[in-house]
């Protein structure tokens, strides 16, 4: 064992692989799902970052990350593990940040997923990552758990959120700390600030003996009692139960009522999503309420085809089937019209381009985000889509946007590409 990589060695908890436990890789995720059909809650684990000189295996493929993932769904819940480029290096915190958030939006998207029951898992330099969570708290994170996590940003790296800064800004949202006893001093002394901020507001397990990245170096009674004890804390906070003969080493939460995000009324939405994606797409098509009206499946009437008839039958399907670009572009006008900033974001690209019709531009889901989020907090997302064209990777619509109160005519061009916006441009 000693002769290999770190990152390589095994997982403390032992080798998890079973016919119980489906794996299935979509794009940079890994999904591991448990047996049985029903719902259920989820971890996403984030990996740290930057890598070792000479990495040629990526996280996802790592023994700890497999382990930790494989136990979660033996324990009943689904698990997800992200590849993203702050392996890299540091320089790439900010992309990374897109990464991680576009994965939240494709896991809640999955058909085996409660999106209201989520937690995220963040090891090492991702810690990082975990500041804007503790910060925005979405109302379906019901939990934060950070290993010997990286909480100070070096010099010359674009800052983010501070964890300590924000550790404790929203009471009900639970937070776990793993620490190593044996940390580095460049690490150990912000976690200890971290702690200090933090207070009632954060659970702690201590692994006395344990290095940074215990759970694949020291295999020990300690390392394994410690990651025994995180996952059963983590499984009680989506609401499930351990399982297994071991005892619950963590008290779980006290129980407590939580509505479900309620979305905009039916009558108020204009746009109709398009037909249910097949099942080997990457994100599923949201529900169409019971309320709206299905899509038309009738061909247009002789009026509005006739002009289209001079272009040849072949240009008349090109523009008018159903393609896999409309089929994204309608998932996230669902998402819009449904208030639901996290759905609508998952379906851009993390580094997409908005040109606006006042000439801004906006590059990337940070600056979406910003841009979007007063909207979607004020509850004017409708549009009414008019007329709309689909050729290739392109979708050019017709559209009556409602962000005033009164009907703004717009032409809005959509490139999608891999399943997710990657450019769009309004014009008045």
């Amino acid at each position: 064992m000693s002769n290999l990589p770190a990152y390589l060695r095994p997982f403390v908890l032992g080798v998890l692989d079973g016919p119980d436990v489906r794996v299935d890789r979509l794009g940079e995720i890994d999904f591991y799902r448990p047996a049985g059909t029903a719902r259920t809650g989820a971890i996403l684990y984030v990996h740290g970052g930057p890598g070792p000189a000479g990495l040629e295996v990526m996280p996802r493929d790592w023994p700890v990350f497999r382990g930790y993932a494989t136990a979660t769904a033996r324990r009943g819940l689904v698990a997800a593990v992200v590849d993203h480029s702050l392996i890299h290096g540091l320089d790439h915190l900010v992309t990374a940040a897109d990464e991680v958030e576009a994965a939240v939006g494709v896991l809640r998207s999955d058909p085996r997923v409660d999106p209201d029951r989520v937690g995220l898992w963040f090891f090492s330099g991702a810690g990082l990552l975990a500041g804007e969570w503790l910060d925005s708290r979405p109302d379906w994170l019901r939990f934060v758990a950070l290993s010997y996590p990286l909480l100070a940003t070096p010099p010359g790296v674009d800052d983010l959120v501070n964890a300590a800064e924000v550790i404790g800004k929203h009471k009900d949202l639970p937070v776990l700390l793993t620490r190593a006893g044996l940390e580095s001093d460049e690490l150990a002394g912000p976690v200890a600030e971290f702690v200090s901020a933090g207070g009632s507001s954060l659970d702690i397990i201590d692994v006395p003996k344990g290095h940074h990245g215990f759970d694949m170096l020291d295999h020990t009674e300690e390392s394994r009692a410690a990651v025994t004890k995180a996952l059963d804390w983590a499984i009680a906070h989506l609401g499930e139960e351990p399982g297994g003969e071991e005892k619950l080493l963590v008290p779980p939460p006290a129980k407590k009522t939580t509505a479900r995000r309620r979305t905009t009324p039916a009558a108020t939405v204009k746009e109709v999503p398009a037909t249910a994606e097949p099942a080997s797409q990457q994100v599923p098509t949201p529900p169409i309420p019971a309320a709206m009206p299905a899509p038309a499946a009738a061909p247009a009437p002789a009026a509005t085809m006739a002009p289209l008839a001079d272009l040849g039958a072949a240009t008349v399907a090109a523009v008018t089937a159903d393609t896999p670009a409309a089929r994204a572009v309608a998932r996230e006008h669902s998402a819009y019209a449904a208030h639901d900033l996290e759905g609508f974001l998952a379906m851009y690209s993390p580094t997409a381009r908005i040109r606006l019709a006042d000439g801004t531009e906006l590059k990337g889901r940070r600056f979406l985000r910003e841009h979007y989020s007063p909207r979607f907090d004020a509850g004017r997302c409708k549009t009414e889509v008019v007329q709309k064209l689909m050729l290739g990777d392109w979708v050019v619509e017709h559209v009556l946007a409602y962000d005033t109160g009164e009907p703004a005519a717009q032409l809005a061009l959509y490139r999608v590409t891999d399943g997710l916006i990657a450019e769009v441009e309004f014009r008045a």
